[in-house]
């Protein structure tokens, strides 16, 4: 009996389906639904409005996604937008580029300079955002109730004081108006303020009510997408299908997140006080906030044209005739930066989703963060320690050589269990063919020989599976850093986030793990060596549309590894 080989393959085959099956859940569980059959319009007119596109009430569920709570009445018939919907405010900043329709006042198109669409094209910026013939993927937002201006049967046309506006070399603030007056004499002002190296945008309606009646509204915002595959993923079918669809954070949990498919099956709707939705894609989201001081309603539903919508509605304000009002929320477009999530609202951080191996995952990210950058973070405490290495692929490096130095005397037992174990093969092999056909009798003197050279069979498979959780982390840390994206390393590595485009990184890591193997004992038992020969083929394929930096990483991994093993071996081998 060779408890140690059984083991041995039991934490390989562990370690190997928790990867699997987390790979299968990022790629197939939290699959995006079934692109919609039907092409996006451009701006909606009154005409051709889906009525669930615009809420009509702050209050109750929907009990499908055509069936919406009836709104009070407005104080009198809104007039119809015949303006060109494709009318849109250009505006520029640092960090964004959007487009703002004037119907509606709606963001169609959000595209990230500081990000680029394709590696080899730095001039042209990721698209997180658009509508066209192509795609749907808008930030909404507008007023519903009482006297509100947005309804299916009609949505304001705002007026702008420029076609495009800049933030200025120097300014560290934007601020863009659009003005409308409705036919009930209320002049409405929707306010964007941009600030300088931010994603997040200011929305607010200032309410002017210079009519003689009381002006009464609630304020809702909504992100509306089609159903599109993220563009994130990658690799063909072997490739990166990351999660997308809607999170968000409610009374009892944290963080919530729902697929396309969950909210098409049943809508989702909840009260909070504060709070965010958010739509999730690989490295990016997008994101409404509301005010942290009110409880708001959220939702998220499917319409009959197959988009999904995610939104939040606030309470209604009142607004007493001669008076001013204002009712505001906070939108975020850009990347998944976990710290700066973690400044602009509680588990907005936790969009950068780690799974059930959180705890791990955040000091080892917050590690490789400060060997990149310098920057230690830790419970939204934060120091600067110096400038950083300002490579990713050498912090990669140095992670990994700072958890191996944390689990050296750990994997010091394991090999110097499995030296003892080479050591005494060709006794266990002469067991083996005495006492072959008695399995009772072979086991006995196993055990027998284990006792008197002091050897635990156990002790080169624990430590391995003691190790497992924090590779698994480790795994998902690399998978969702978007500070890897388009992130360099050296020579034709040029990519940390990609597939090596040459595959020499998973070769080199398949050999590595052929040499590992070699260092240890050889099972007795033709079936388990069958096995352990495939191992290494085996990992190489799946690892061939692996990151670039979690390769590097299991390579690094490996290089360490063969080294401590050997020089334990050979420690062992010349005590002997």
């Amino acid at each position: 009996m060779d408890i140690q080989r059984n083991l041995l393959i039991v934490a390989l085959i562990l370690v190997s389906g928790f990867i699997l099956i987390d790979w299968v859940q990022y790629r197939a569980e939290h699959a995006p639904a079934a692109v919609a059959a039907s092409a996006a319009a451009p701006a909606a007119t009154a005409a051709d409005a889906d009525p669930v596109t615009i809420p009509t009430a702050p209050a109750q569920p929907p009990t499908s996604a055509t069936d919406l709570p009836a709104a009070a009445p407005a104080a009198e018939p809104l007039p119809v937008a015949t303006r060109d919907a494709n009318t849109a405010v250009r505006v520029a900043t640092d960090t964004l580029l959007l487009d703002i329709a004037l119907l509606g006042g709606d963001i169609t198109r959000v595209a990230l300079p500081e990000h680029h669409a394709k590696i080899a094209d730095p001039d042209q910026p990721f698209v997180l955002m658009q509508q066209d013939p192509t795609a749907v993927y808008i930030a909404m937002s507008g007023l519903i109730g009482a006297n509100g201006t947005d309804t299916a049967q009609g949505r304001p046309y705002f007026t702008a004081a420029a076609p495009a506006y800049e933030l200025a070399p120097g300014q560290d603030e934007l601020t863009v108006d659009l003005h409308y007056r409705g036919a009930d004499g209320v002049d409405i002002t929707k306010r964007f303020v941009f600030h300088r190296g931010a994603y997040v945008v200011d929305v607010a309606y200032l309410i002017d009510n210079t009519s003689a009646q009381p002006w009464r509204a609630a304020l809702f915002g909504q992100l509306k997408r089609d159903g599109r595959p993220d563009p994130g993923a990658s690799g063909g079918a072997l490739g990166v299908k990351p999660f997308i669809g809607f999170a968000t954070r409610t009374a009892d949990e944290p963080y919530q997140k729902f697929t396309f498919d969950d909210v098409a099956e049943t809508p989702w709707q909840a009260n909070n006080q504060g709070g965010w939705i958010a739509l999730v894609q690989h490295y990016f989201i997008g994101a409404w906030i509301p005010s942290p001081e009110h409880t708001h309603t959220f939702g998220m539903l499917r319409t009959a044209a197959g988009d999904h919508i995610g939104r939040f509605t606030t309470p209604e304000i009142d607004v007493a005739p001669g008076t001013t009002g204002r009712i505001a929320a906070r939108f975020y477009a850009g990347p998944k930066d976990q710290y700066r999530l973690y400044e602009i609202s509680p588990g907005l951080d936790l969009t950068v989703d780690y799974g059930w191996l959180w705890w791990i995952a955040q000091p080892l990210f917050a590690l490789l963060y400060f060997f990149a950058t310098g920057q230690l973070h830790i419970a939204g405490w934060s120091v600067e320690l110096g400038s950083g290495i300002g490579n990713w692929g050498w912090a990669i490096v140095l992670l990994t050589v700072l958890v191996k130095a944390v689990f050296f005397h750990l994997s010091a037992t394991s090999y110097k269990s499995m030296a003892k174990m080479r050591k005494l093969q060709p006794r266990m092999l002469e067991l083996r063919d005495r006492y072959g056909d008695d399995r009772q009798k072979l086991s006995q003197e196993t055990m027998e020989l284990y006792r008197k050279e002091k050897v635990n069979p156990l002790g080169g498979c624990l430590p391995m599976l003691i190790q497992m959780p924090v590779f698994l982390a480790l795994y998902w840390v690399l998978l969702e850093s978007v500070e890897l994206r388009h992130a360099p390393f050296a020579l034709w590595i040029r990519d940390l986030s990609a597939m090596d485009p040459y595959f020499v990184l998973p070769l080199l890591m398949g050999a590595s793990m052929y040499f590992q193997q070699k260092l240890n004992p050889p099972p007795p038992d033709p079936m388990q060596a069958r096995i352990f020969q495939f191992m290494p083929i085996i990992f190489t394929v799946f690892f061939l549309f692996f990151p670039a930096g979690l390769v590097l990483y299991w390579l690094v991994n490996n290089l360490l590894s063969i080294a401590q093993q050997w020089v334990i071996t050979r420690q062992i081998e010349k005590a002997a």
